[in-house]
């Protein structure tokens, strides 16, 4: 017994997601270790209490893991951890890791093409296209497609998924500013970098405004009136962090008021977003359901961190891979 695990031929992982298919590539692994795969939240109840290791996100509960007397390892299938009450778990002796890095490639690429499509209006020609509209020629110089050539992108949060952004930016000879708490750790690929506290200082300058950042008290509401007043109305706010990182009601009241030019996000406050949202129809908003990390490689991600993590309980080691508790 390790970390309070019982042997491999003994262990029981619960993979608990509504899609993703771990359980199918985790055969494909052949490790002999048992293990179970539900997609609904009964399901997830019903088998919590037999799960020595769980790997959730979104089906996660809180209020369930009085009933996980088992679990003693939780591998976070997400990046973000912000569903989980670290107290909670510190207290009852289960470790947590995060996915942080499985998606990284796939979240910046996401950023990318939202920028991409605000900049060559991909979301307005698709709504031309249902409505079988063949758009004319503009002359109106600031409604027309853009380039992204000498455009400044703003990068809040400047970890893999921004790290990983700025250099695709810099690729389409973007200028780059990022922010991150200790600007002196070096700016990566950015051309600058901030501080956070500086955010406002740089919002002016966007053309536009990435957010990348975790889920923190300190970032909740971190784009609010005020910054969304420093922004440019020719800029545009992009968002695969988390949807509390905006005041979504603040962003709605920008967007009306042409305080600025559009939006394309990922995440919401409340997902799936209700059908009496107002960003379903703004036409400068591109909405796309939390998808920016999914990819055909994710699962196998996910278990590389799963496997790594476990070997390392096994030999006794104190640190995981991506640990947070």
């Amino acid at each position: 017994m390790s970390n309070g695990l019982p042997a491999r031929e003994a262990l029981s992982i619960l993979f608990a997601h509504v899609a993703y298919r771990m359980g199918d590539r985790f055969k494909v692994r052949g490790s002999n270790i048992k293990f179970t795969e539900v997609r609904t939240r009964e399901e997830y109840e019903a088998a919590i209490p037999n799960a020595d290791v769980v790997l959730v996100s979104g089906m996660w509960r809180n209020d369930l893991l009085p009933k996980a007397n088992k679990l003693r390892f939780i591998q976070s299938i997400s990046a973000g951890v912000d569903q989980y009450d670290k107290d909670a778990l510190r207290a009852k002796g289960v470790r947590l890791a995060s996915a942080q890095g499985s998606n990284e490639r796939a979240v910046a690429e996401h950023a990318i093409a939202l920028i991409l499509a605000m900049s060559r209006q991909l979301h307005l020609g698709r709504d031309n296209q249902h409505a079988k509209l063949w758009r004319g020629m503009i002359g109106d110089l600031s409604k027309r497609e853009d380039e992204l050539g000498g455009k400044t992108l703003v990068i809040v949060g400047m970890g893999r998924i921004g790290s990983r952004l700025a250099t695709l930016a810099r690729a389409f000879d973007m200028h780059v500013i990022g922010t991150k708490r200790d600007p002196s750790k070096g700016a990566a690929a950015a051309h600058e970098v901030v501080a956070d506290g500086k955010l406002l200082d740089v919002l002016p300058r966007a053309d536009y405004v990435a957010l990348t950042c975790p889920l923190t008290p300190q970032t909740e509401k971190l784009i609010s009136e005020a910054a969304l007043k420093a922004m440019k109305p020719s800029s545009f706010l992009i968002n695969v962090a988390r949807g509390k990182v905006v005041d979504e009601p603040a962003l709605i009241a920008a967007l009306n008021a042409g305080q600025i030019a559009g939006a394309g996000i990922d995440v919401t406050v409340e997902e799936p977003l209700a059908a009496t949202s107002p960003l379903w129809t703004m036409p400068q908003v591109l909405v796309t359901p939390h998808t920016a990390g999914e990819t055909r490689k994710y699962e196998d991600n996910v278990l590389d961190l799963l496997m790594e993590n476990l070997d390392r309980l096994y030999r006794g080691e104190t640190n995981l891979k991506n640990q947070i508790v």
